[in-house]
C-alpha cells in the first residue's frame, strides 16, 4: 500500500496524468483458433473466470485506490476476433464477479479459424484506443501456436499504435501438439512489446488457469515507480 501511495501522488502531481481514471487497462485476448478443441475453449474462458475471483487475484485488484479497467476478446483468423466482456472498470467485488461471470458463461464464436495473432493484436490496440483513461495499457495474448494467418506480431507493432501498450503472453504449451516446439521462442522473439512485458507458460490446458492466475497477480502488482513519468 506504500508503494501505490507514493504511486498515486507521483501520478496526481503530474498534470498529464490528472484525470486518470485507472491504474491499468487490461485486454485478454483468448486463442479460439481450429487447434483449441470445445474442452480446451471450456478450460480457458473457466480458467480466466476462475483466476479473477482468486483471493490472490481480488486482493491485488483492490490494492490501489486507483481501479482496473479490463475487457475481454477472442481471436483466431484474421476477421475472427470477437468481443466477449467490454471495459469494465473494476471498482468492487461485485464489478469483478459479474466480469468473471459474463466471461465464464461466453461462448466461442468459431470452430475451424487459423492464427491470426497480428490481427488479434490490432484489434486489441484500437480495443485500447477507446478504454478509460489508464496510467497502463497492457494486451496479454494467450495462444497454443504460432501465426499462420495474415500480417504477424511485428508487423502489427509496425503499422498499429503500440507506443504505450505493453504486450504480455501466456503460452498454453502442450507438449503433444506436433509441430509447436518453437511455440515458446516465438513468443519471446514476437509476441513481447514494451518495458516489463513477460511471458507466462501454462503446462496445456488444464494448467491455464493457475497461469492466469499467476499472470494478473503479477500484472495488478506490476506498476513500479521508475515506470511512472511526471
Amino acid at each position: 500500500m506504500i508503494r501505490w501511495g507514493i504511486a498515486l501522488w507521483l501520478a496526481f502531481s503530474a498534470s498529464p496524468l490528472s484525470a486518470t481514471e485507472c491504474r491499468l487497462a487490461l485486454a485478454l485476448a483468448l486463442d479460439i483458433s481450429s487447434s483449441v478443441d470445445a474442452t480446451e475453449d471450456t478450460l480457458q474462458r473457466q480458467g480466466v473466470a476462475a483466476a479473477l475471483i482468486a483471493p490472490e487475484v481480488e486482493e491485488a485488484f483492490f490494492e490501489s485506490p486507483l481501479p482496473v479497467a479490463i475487457a475481454v476478446y477472442e481471436w483466431s483468423g484474421n476477421f475472427n476476433q470477437v468481443l466477449l466482456l467490454d471495459w469494465t472498470v473494476i471498482e468492487t467485488r461485485a464489478d469483478l464477479v459479474t466480469a468473471a461471470y459474463q466471461i465464464g458463461q461466453s461462448k466461442r464464436s468459431a470452430n475451424d479459424s487459423p492464427t491470426a495473432m497480428g490481427h488479434a493484436l490490432a484489434y486489441g490496440s484500437r480495443l485500447l484506443e477507446r478504454a478509460p483513461r489508464c496510467l497502463f495499457n497492457t494486451i496479454d495474448l494467450s495462444g497454443d501456436g504460432i501465426n499462420n494467418n495474415g500480417y504477424g506480431p511485428r508487423t502489427a507493432y509496425k503499422h498499429f499504435p503500440f507506443d504505450t501498450i505493453t504486450v504480455n503472453g501466456l503460452v498454453i504449451n502442450a507438449a503433444d501438439f506436433e509441430g509447436e516446439i518453437d511455440l515458446i521462442p516465438f513468443f519471446q522473439e514476437n509476441v513481447l512489446h514494451g518495458p516489463g512485458a513477460f511471458l507466462e507458460i501454462a503446462d496445456g490446458f488444464k494448467d491455464f488457469e493457475r497461469a492466469m492466475r499467476r499472470k494478473l497477480e503479477r500484472e495488478l502488482r506490476g506498476a513500479v515507480l521508475s515506470e511512472l513519468r511526471p
